[in-house]
């Protein structure tokens, strides 16, 4: 044995067979109960720059800095993030909530308001004033049902507003369908 895993082989759905399943609103209830930091993620793959909201952001390694978020694909962004060779995930607070929304909201254009974004040197779209946001390269995707799960290794990041260790901060949620702001007022001790 050399010490290293085998790779893991790629999901397919045909090769999995159940007896049964959840429906998709049994599945979806199920984690309407379950809160999700949001982050707004932006990208271009060489036709104008796109955004979408997203819940599913999290990190998967410190060292090397990988994470991972998913994307339906429904949303009018998923055809331009299945070609982006880099992404900026901007991770969100309570203030950003205007963002959060803006990125949710469908038939807009989420670039049309040019003061509230720019564009890295490196060419990717980034909003400004949010909480932080971290480029990423995007290292690989795997079909997962109606969606696709995206891997990235973090690059370059940008933290305008820190929270101590310990401190409740103002973060920004989504549980049941609605946004919430966790701070002080939440805090279970």
């Amino acid at each position: 044995m050399t010490g290293q895993s085998p790779a893991a082989a790629p999901f397919d759905a045909a090769d999995h067979r159940f007896s049964s399943s959840l429906s998709a609103d049994e599945f979806k209830a199920l984690f309407r109960g379950h809160p999700g930091g949001v982050a707004v993620i932006t990208a271009d793959a060489g036709d104008g720059p796109v955004a979408l909201t997203a819940t599913s952001v999290s990190s998967v390694s410190a060292d090397p800095p990988l994470l991972i978020f998913s994307i339906s694909a429904l949303s009018s962004s998923a055809d331009v993030l299945s070609r982006a060779e880099t992404v900026v995930v901007h991770l969100l607070d309570a203030t950003d909530l205007d963002l959060a929304k803006l990125g949710a909201t469908s038939g807009i254009d989420r670039f049309a308001d040019t003061e509230s974004w720019s564009r890295l040197v490196t060419g990717e779209p980034v909003f400004r004033d949010v909480r932080a946001w971290v480029r990423c390269a995007v290292i690989g995707r795997m079909d997962a049902g109606s969606s696709t799960v995206i891997a990235a290794h973090a690059l370059q990041s940008q933290l305008n507003r820190d929270v101590e260790p310990g401190e409740a901060g103002d973060a920004l949620v989504y549980h049941n369908r609605t946004w919430h702001r966790l701070g002080e007022h939440s805090r279970i001790r």
